[in-house]
């Protein structure tokens, strides 16, 4: 076998096969190396219960970053579904009652506001839409292009104030300025928390950059459902990128790197080594940084700060809400637990060291949507899937004993869903052909385990913002592109690279684009 390659590719997550499909198809010889038995890293549909005709999205679920442009240059043969309903949330304080956001219905939605006491919100919501969709057109063109500095970003944007609110100032100052019901704040707040773990008052501004590209995908903000779950995605990008040419070694543990190159990996029991003129990174900064030896000593390591619960349900649950229907709540997203004071209590409280009292939950039900996931007979059955994902649940809560706080948090989780439901969520759970009840969660510590995500964290470590400071360095490729490393040779091309959470193919489309406009350098300089 040749060992030489012009790239070489560790971690066959999205991103690889999205660097392996633009690279092979660009002619170059492209080797990808991934350690499990299969490609996709998170962006995976399993059976994830013995003997049912399921097949979930197991750890990502929902799209929204990854833009049309990728999915037309690569020829994807993908399908993504638009969900009528944005969101509902029943009130904690009066469960019977609760904010529908029907994207279908504007009548509607208004009145539902009505309903929770919160009329006044109504306008200012309709109005925070139209500043995050002209924000979203503003910056989200930019994403497959290098980086803009600060200033031509916010000249994009066009508007100071809007730029000072959403960029420069707490998330916390926005929702407390513009919103007076603590409902409607929590929701607004959710954005800038999933997978982060902050206060929105903070002044580090996480919230905010975690915010910001949860509203601006593909201009609009919608976040789709992908018809035949998030693997059919996967299998798309490494149908293209073999097609084209890609090398893809599956079982191929990559064990160090250098910085000349060199890339060593075990297969079959067997160390071995190969040398890419680049070596992309579809791993952690702080996962590369141990495998070149030279993670830098106060290098903090990441923590994710979620909780994944996955559920088959024989049917929908009832609501305690007489007004709304179970299709309509579950439609969308199905907040639970998440007016403002509630995220900032359990923020204080996972802060202390301690699983929240209440846990702040999301909830998705990919099967109203997208059947295709389930058999035959389980929907003819009227079976459902449930995808809940629990906020500030952070690393620090599994270091001791995860097996015990897994069983903690899917408690935690089930009386949350409980605490709004007008039945209990653990009657309608089917079984598995053990006839175990079909729900499985999934810590940060089981993410690290299968996933390799240090912490557990699905960022890959703290946001960028989609703009490099006025001040930055812009004088290679990898630096204009948001891929640099501390070496030459290797380049991030995975969630850790700017603009590279959630599933994109961003990190993936512009550590290729960095490659490529290097070689076209390095050919004229010669």
């Amino acid at each position: 076998m040749d060992n030489t390659h012009d790239i070489v590719i560790v971690g066959g997550g999205h991103n690889g096969l999205t660097a392996a499909a633009y690279l092979a198809r660009a002619g170059r010889r492209v080797l990808l190396l991934e350690r499990d038995d299969h490609v996709g890293g998170a962006a995976v549909s399993a059976a994830a219960f013995a003997g049912v005709d399921a097949r979930l999205s197991r750890y990502s679920y929902l799209v929204s970053l990854l833009p049309r442009r990728i999915v037309d240059e690569l020829g994807l043969d993908i399908h993504l579904a638009r969900r009528r309903y944005s969101s509902y949330t029943p009130d904690p304080a009066n469960p019977s009652a609760g904010l529908l956001v029907d994207a279908g219905d504007p009548e509607a939605t208004r009145a539902s506001f009505g309903r929770i006491g919160a009329e006044s919100d109504a306008m200012a919501w309709q109005e925070l839409g139209e500043d995050l969709g002209h924000v979203a057109r503003a910056l989200f063109p930019t994403v497959c292009e290098p980086l803009p500095t600060r200033s031509e970003a916010r000249r994009l944007v066009g508007n100071d104030d809007l730029w000072t609110e959403l960029i420069e100032r707490p998330l916390g100052d926005m929702l407390t300025r513009r919103f007076s019901n603590d409902l409607v704040r929590g929701v607004v707040a959710t954005d800038g928390l999933i997978g982060t773990f902050t206060s929105v008052h903070d002044s580090s501004l996480d919230a905010n950059r975690c915010y910001l590209y949860h509203s601006i995908g593909n201009g609009t903000g919608d976040w789709d459902v992908p018809i035949g779950g998030m693997g059919a995605v996967t299998g798309e990008l490494e149908r293209v990128a073999r097609q084209a040419g890609a090398r893809i070694l599956t079982g191929a543990e990559v064990t160090g790197i250098d910085a000349d190159g060199t890339v060593r990996y075990r297969q079959d029991g067997v160390d071995q080594a190969v040398v890419g003129s680049r070596v992309l990174a579809n791993v952690a900064p702080w996962v590369l940084d141990g495998l070149l030896g030279d993670r830098p000593a106060d290098t903090a390591k990441p923590e994710g700060a979620q909780v994944k619960v996955n559920l088959l349900l024989s049917r929908l649950p009832r609501l305690l809400d007489p007004a709304v229907s179970a299709e309509a709540a579950f439609g969308g997203t199905f907040h639970i637990n998440e007016t403002l004071s509630q995220l900032e209590t359990a923020y204080r409280q996972a802060s202390a060291g301690t699983v929240p009292e209440l846990v702040s939950c999301e909830i998705y039900c990919h099967s109203l949507t997208d059947p295709s996931i389930l058999s035959k007979d389980l929907v003819t059955a009227g079976a459902h899937t449930l995808t809940v994902f629990g906020l500030h649940t952070p690393d620090r809560l599994a270091q001791e004993d995860n097996v015990g706080l897994r069983a903690r948090l899917q408690a935690a989780v089930l009386a949350s869903l409980n605490s709004v439901l007008a039945e209990p969520i653990e009657g309608l759970l089917l079984t598995d052909a053990a006839g175990a009840p079909c729900i499985e969660t999934k810590t940060t510590a089981d993410l690290e385990e299968a996933l390799n995500l240090p912490g557990g964290d699905i960022f890959h470590g703290l946001l960028s913002w989609p703009f490099l400071e006025d001040d930055a360095p812009r004088d290679t490729a990898a630096e204009r592109w948001g891929v640099a490393t501390r070496h030459p040779r290797i380049l991030l091309c995975g969630a850790g690279a700017r603009r590279g959470g959630g599933v994109s193919g961003l990190g993936g489309h512009n550590a290729a684009m960095a490659v490529l406009e290097a070689e076209v350098a390095e050919g004229s300089a010669a």
